[in-house]
């Protein structure tokens, strides 16, 4: 059997496959593309699912690739055996409902046997054992003995994920001859021994499954393969596991080279080894990808995965940084494969170096601590590290809590992770709590001031949308529950939120009360979504927004697009808020000052000194002024002179603002003439049309206004027009006959509504009846209490207005229970109250029996509640109260 390296084996796997009419394509990138249940790529039909599922139509029906993953599920047996790693290439061939089993088992074996020149008595195949199908094409068309395939259960071959596609599987295995198996006479494929490699997977993707373990066939059938190049290297290169292959070889001999240290000398040594071979090439491809170490998300996986590699240096005796070199020789080993690598080593080493010195200043001094802290624990016979002393390494000393917990572990040692947990969260209220001064993001506005003072950004946008600009410095902000977090970044890649930074820009940034700009920056296919552009420390100007697609990395020379429609419709508020001002100090006065002011693409909002409402002629006034000099169509100019100069040119400056030596002024005609460092239209009459949408008290002496202008005008006037139309058809009324016709309605309205007062005072007297037996006399005063059902507040005070002059003199109280509500009226004549019947105090005494309260004054009172059930108790109480008050 020849003998091939892995750079050769993936070469020749793709090539095989695009002479069975595949497209190949080059490896996706590790970060997940719209996918956010996965953080990393961590197969090779992973980037290819929405071919699978249907939401995207693949650019060929049959594909083929060599996918880079990277899987960290079980990265803390990485090097402690010669099987794990996480990195790793996955060789495949797809058809998204192409060709079927039939073609994809014949393939399988022909790339095997002929291609590689693997003898056939030393591959055994596996299917599912009810995938009779697959079976007889390996016995009938393969002439592949019944005794040499084996049928598995779904555990090893069958492949689903809950509810959706799903299907058997045949897998290949390689007998790696007796030297590296149990020698166990039962010894055969499935044994738990390193005998027979599993070197080639095909899913028939065939059935739907709908969650309950029902299955259906899928119209379109799929292939999907999965095979490990580092693991037919290992069978092709016969060798004792993936460390052994060349590529990994030449890195893993580089590790022992710095280390001065022998493979398989020292098994302490050669878990160190394995380790820093495995991760280095995984960082570097991370980083190639645009993932940057942080201490969130795929971020984190980067930067404990070169942190882990440094430290096992250290356990061999490395002094200082080291990590560079051996990512040159990641580069060189499989730059054939990923030419990417090549192209962007120096940003890969960069960041590798910087992460390195980052951890330097910390892992010494961390490392002390813990040795302390574990002697102290043996010293006492403890066990279990607490969770301050684990917080206090990592947030005092910068140690990661991986790092302290596989320390212990070594020492049969661990630690207290839920007190550790509750530290954290501690630690971060209380920060989120003192955190003052917040940026737009909300992160931490002082990262903009750990970036080197010199770099600075050049706005040229004044007269143009669209420039090239060099990115110079990049900020990541990453999310997670307790709130945001940034910093400063080598780059940005998909789906990642942050800021660029460049030299130049034509996006305006927040100042002056306008809004910053919005719009995209590009290189090549990548795609960032400006969503604002603000000032930052010194004069820098961050473009914030996310990466939609692709990488974006410090140098990279990009093309920046200010979306022209939303600046122009900016653009129009801005310049009619400068003639806004000067109207308004035509019509009101020249009192009138700025005191504030807000313009973005859909209005513009005004705050100025005046000390009373703006009457509707005033507005009217205004607005007529503004629209005049749009129509003259006014020429805008800017001219940068002096302050001195600009306030002797007449332009007027915002109270209290400090200038510069040198002022930007904006001048409209001989109308207006403003400080202002904004962008604005080139003419008056681009500005459209002006529309005062409001005038409103904001502040003891402060007015606001809020406008709009352009084409929101139009749309203004159009929403109302659909309102009035609206209208018009509820009212069964033409628009021009809706005011004729709200004013019949209302009349209309008027006279039913008095009618129907009459209706409801005629009910309550019938509902009165004769009432008057039902007097008491107390102490000389007359006294009438009565329930009256279903009748309003109102309704009872008109009936006790009536009652009470039949009564002559005395003390009137009605209740009603009406809607489940209760009301109480009391009212008492003026001999009544000279004889010390008092309204207000007996409503307070009586009301809180049907559940409320109320009161009034000595002649009327009245009160609420909610218990009608308790009405009848309340009337009762009426004699007591009044004859309590008599006899006081």
């Amino acid at each position: 059997m020849k003998t091939y390296g892995v750079n050769e084996l993936r070469r020749m796997f793709l090539e095989f496959f695009e002479q069975k009419k595949h497209l190949k394509m080059n490896s996706f990138s590790l970060v997940p593309h719209n996918d956010n249940s996965l953080l990393i790529i961590n197969s090779g039909m992973a980037p290819l699912k929405p071919y699978f599922t249907g939401q995207e139509i693949p650019p060929s029906t049959r594909v083929c690739t060599c996918q880079k993953c990277i899987r960290t599920g079980d990265i803390d047996n990485v090097g402690k055996t010669a099987r794990h790693g996480t990195f790793f290439e996955m060789l495949g061939n797809f058809s998204f409902g192409d060709y079927f089993k039939e073609e994809a088992i014949p393939w399988a074996w022909e790339f095997l046997t002929e291609t590689v020149g693997i003898p056939a008595d030393r591959l055994y195949p596996s299917v599912y054992v009810d995938d009779n199908e697959a079976f007889e094409i390996w016995n009938k068309k393969m002439n592949i003995p019944a005794e040499r395939i084996f049928k598995f259960g779904k555990e090893d071959n069958f492949w689903e994920h809950g509810s959706g596609p799903c299907g058997p599987c045949t897998e290949i295995y390689f007998d790696r001859g007796e030297k590296y198996g149990c020698g166990k006479p039962s010894c055969t494929v499935g044994c738990d021994c390193d005998r027979y490699m599993e070197v080639w997977n095909v899913v028939f993707s065939q059935f739907d499954n709908d969650g309950k373990g029902n299955y259906s066939d899928l119209e379109q059938k799929n292939i999907d393969t999965g095979m490990g190049l580092e693991r037919l290297a290992v069978a092709v290169q016969d060798v004792d596991s993936i460390f052994d292959v060349d590529t990994l070889l030449a890195l893993r001999n580089k590790v022992c080279e710095i280390a001065g240290k022998k493979y398989k000398d020292n098994e302490k040594n050669d878990i160190s080894i394995r380790v820093i071979t495995d991760h280095i090439r995984s960082a570097t491809f991370m980083i190639s990808d645009g993932i940057m170490p942080s201490n969130e998300g795929r971020g984190y996986v980067l930067r404990r995965i070169i942190r882990r590699a440094d430290r096992h240096g250290k356990l061999l005796g490395i002094d200082g940084a080291f990590l560079v070199g051996l990512a040159k020789a990641v580069i060189a080993g499989s730059k054939d494969g990923y030419p990417e690598l090549a192209e962007k080593q120096d940003f890969i080493l960069n960041v590798i170096e910087q992460e390195e010195e980052k951890f330097e200043k910390t892992i010494n001094q961390g490392l002390e601590i813990l040795e302390g802290i574990q002697k102290d624990m043996e010293a006492k016979g403890i066990k279990t590290m607490s969770g301050e002393d684990a917080f206090k390494l990592y947030d005092t000393y910068g140690f990661p809590i991986d790092l302290t917990k596989e320390i212990l572990e070594e020492k049969g040692m661990d630690i207290d992770e839920e007190a550790f947990k509750q530290a954290m969260k501690v630690q971060k209220d209380t920060a989120r709590n003192a955190r003052k001064t917040t940026s737009y993001m909300g992160a931490d506005a002082t990262i903009y001031e750990q970036i080197d003072p010199a770099i600075n950004s050049e706005f040229i946008g004044y007269d143009k949308t669209e420039a090239e600009g060099k990115i110079v410095a990049l900020v990541s902000v990453n999310s997670d529950e307790d709130g945001e977090e940034s910093a400063i970044s080598e780059a940005l890649t998909d789906g990642m939120t942050g800021a660029i930074i460049t030299d130049v820009t034509p996006f305006y940034a927040t100042k002056g009360g306008q809004l910053g700009d919005i719009g995209v920056i590009t290189v090549g296919d990548s795609v960032f979504e400006v969503k604002d552009t603000t000032p930052v420390a010194g004069s820098k100007i961050a473009h914030i927004g996310q990466v939609i697609k692709g990488m974006f990395k410090n140098g990279d020379v990009v093309t920046l697009n200010v979306d022209a429609e939303n600046r122009m419709a900016t653009c129009r508020n801005h310049s009619a808020t400068h003639l806004l001002q000067k109207a308004l100090r035509e019509v009101l006065g020249t009192h009138v000052e700025q005191s504030g002011s807000y313009q973005d693409s859909g209005r513009t909002r005004f705050d100025f000194s005046h000390f009373k409402a703006m009457t509707p002629e005033e507005i009217k006034a205004v607005e007529k002024l503004v629209n005049d000099k749009i129509a003259e169509s006014l020429p805008v100019d800017t001219k940068v002179m002096s302050v001195e100069d600009a306030k002797k040119s007449g332009a007027m400056a915002l109270f209290g603002e400090k200038y510069g030596e040198e002022v930007r002024v904006v001048g409209m005609g001989e109308f207006s003439k403003e400080f202002c460092g904004g962008t604005h239209v080139k003419n008056t009459g681009m500005i459209g049309q002006f529309k005062i949408i409001s005038e409103s008290g904001v502040a003891a002496g402060i007015r606001r206004i809020e406008a709009i202008t352009g084409n929101n005008v139009l749309k203004y006037y159009e929403n109302l027009e659909n309102t009035i139309a609206e209208a018009a058809k509820m009212l069964k009324a033409s628009p021009d006959k809706l005011v004729e016709k709200a004013k019949h309605l209302m009349e209309e309205l008027k006279a039913l509504q008095s009618e129907n007062e009459s209706l409801k005072n005629k009910a309550a007297k019938e509902a009165l009846g004769d009432v008057m037996d039902k007097v008491v006399e107390i102490s000389g005063v007359k006294v009438l209490a009565v329930d009256i059902p279903d009748t309003d507040g109102n309704e009872l005070r008109t009936l006790g207005d009536e009652l009470k002059n039949k009564l002559g003199e005395g003390l009137v109280f009605l209740a009603s229970a009406k809607d489940g509500k209760v009301s109480l009226v009391a009212m008492a004549t003026d001999g009544a109250v000279k004889a010390g019947v008092h309204a207000g105090n007996l409503i307070k005494a009586v009301a809180p029996i049907v559940g409320g309260g109320g009161g009034g004054r000595p002649n009327m009172a009245q009160a609420g509640g909610k218990l009608p059930e308790k009405i009848d108790l309340a009337v009762e109480a009426v004699a007591d109260e009044v004859k309590k008050q008599l006899d006081a």
